[in-house]
């Protein structure tokens, strides 16, 4: 596995009612341009998990992917993909949403269910292989997005599981992705994909979050906080915590912290933006009513 471009847990936390505004300020601040080279494949993975519309907290906006688009082709890579298996639908409906913005913006898009595919073993044990889009030979700079969600197994849905979901194909694995075993230990294969897929900048979403229950079945909230990051992993800490959860209580999280994987450790990542427990009161006021924090 190539390594992520920065190996520093960089955490920026903004909030703005325009998503794309916070979005914006937050890759500022962790300086994320310096991520993306003139050499680079640059595959933006969005969750598109079902054909549903931005508003329901269920996949991305369409605007915000746009902002996130222009980022990316500031920096003059070699290619722009947009990629992602939508796994509880037909990854090309789910793209007729989004058409316009991306071909505006000239990028290319792939379904990620289709092929051509390669094969590659991973570190789990249900299933202990995939096919993957041949995609992942060639990508060199891998950007996750996605929306904070509760989750009825995954605990949380944030940019690790977008990742690890989006890229096994539903021809192998079904519609939703469960026929070879994947969510028979969901939180081990979630670890596992991670560890072939690394996720070089990771932009979490929570205007608006789903809380309740997910990934499709929850109520969404716009609290206006968007957190981004050099470390995938840190930035789900960060986004459990605004939910109310270490990253004890996300298996996923635990083992990749316990195997060196990523930082989940609050106390050695770099905040930058408003503070981790301020953060923690804004989101739990816009989204419950009442202000708390984890600590």
């Amino acid at each position: 596995m190539r390594s992520r471009k920065r190996n520093a847990a960089d955490i920026a936390i903004a909030r703005n009612s325009n998503e794309s505004a916070a979005i914006t300020e937050c890759l500022k601040l962790i300086n994320a341009g310096n991520l993306i080279s003139d050499n680079d494949v640059v595959a933006i993975i969005p969750n598109w998990v079902q054909n549903k519309t931005p508003d329901t907290g269920i996949v991305v906006g369409d605007e915000s992917l746009g902002t996130l688009i222009d980022f990316v082709k500031s920096r003059n890579p070699k290619r722009i993909v947009i990629a992602s298996g939508s796994g509880g639908g037909n990854t090309k409906e789910v793209f007729e949403k989004y058409r316009k913005i991306i071909e505006e913006k000239g990028c290319e898009f792939i379904d990620l269910n289709e092929g051509p595919f390669v094969r590659i073993n991973i570190n789990h044990s249900m299933p202990s292989s995939t096919n993957l889009n041949r995609l992942y030979e060639e990508v060199t700079c891998m950007i996750s997005f996605t929306q904070l969600k509760v989750h009825e197994e995954g605990i949380i849905s944030g940019v690790v599981k977008n990742v690890a979901m989006s890229w096994p194909p539903s021809s192998e694995h079904g519609t939703p992705k469960k026929n070879t075993g994947i969510h028979n230990d969901l939180h081990g294969f979630i670890r596992a994909m991670s560890e072939i897929l690394p996720i070089d900048l990771s932009v979490l979403s929570a205007n608006p979050a789903m809380i309740g229950t997910g990934p499709g079945k929850g109520i969404p909230k716009h609290t206006g906080i968007v957190i981004a990051g050099t470390d995938p992993y840190s930035v789900d800490t960060v986004g459990a915590r605004l939910l109310g959860f270490k990253p004890q209580a996300v298996r996923y999280l635990y083992e990749a912290g316990q195997k060196g994987l990523g930082e989940t450790d609050i106390q050695k990542m770099n905040f930058y933006g408003i503070p981790l427990v301020q953060a923690e009161k804004d989101f739990s006021l816009a989204a419950y009513g009442t202000s708390i924090s984890v600590d």
